[in-house]
């Protein structure tokens, strides 16, 4: 078997906003949200607000940010999100209180089966606790739960749970050791 792109349907898939917003979003985002131009956090926190998001106080949302849908977006207080950052939440990504994520990073909630001929699309959540880093160029898949306090070293692909207070690094991702906070 081969794979047969032209019998590919995601019809399946809501995003549950109309053309015409989801076009506005991408507008808007564009322009002002990944923008390098805008050196203030602002207008990016009140835009993604304005579409959906759900963000606390406190936030800081650094240039050129990436993000797909911002109503299926819920970020907690006091968290940095760094310049290049893509949060390509398909479905609903939820990032707790006093989160570091670092630039260049990559959170993806979607990606395709590759045993089927038709490519489907699958969608699973990212949900990212309290106290979590995630650093530089790094990438949290679909359906990961980072636990509270956890961190991702730079580059490091993260495909499993990570544990609360656990240094993870590599690809995939494993427990190099303890988080100690004093």
């Amino acid at each position: 078997m081969k794979t047969q792109l032209d019998n590919y349907n995601n019809d399946w898939y809501k995003t549950r906003r109309t053309v015409l917003i989801r076009s506005l979003w991408f507008f808007m985002s564009a322009v002002f949200v990944q923008s390098k131009w805008h050196p203030f956090s602002g207008i990016r926190i009140f835009l993604l607000r304005l579409f959906g998001a759900k963000i606390g106080k406190g936030v800081t949302i650094k240039p050129q940010v990436l993000v797909k849908y911002p109503w299926l977006l819920s970020i907690g207080n006091h968290v940095w999100i760094g310049e290049g950052v893509w949060i390509d939440n398909l479905v609903k990504v939820e990032i707790g209180n006093h989160v570091c994520i670092s630039q260049g990073a990559y959170l993806l909630t979607g990606n395709h089966d590759y045993s089927k001929i038709t490519f489907d699309l699958m969608t699973k959540p990212i949900l990212i606790e309290d106290g979590v880093w995630i650093g530089a160029k790094s990438i949290v898949c679909p359906g990961v739960i980072c636990r509270s306090h956890a961190v991702l070293t730079a580059g490091s692909v993260a495909r499993n749970e990570m544990a609360s207070y656990t240094i993870n690094s590599g690809n995939p991702a494993t427990p190099v050791k303890e988080r100690v906070i004093s």
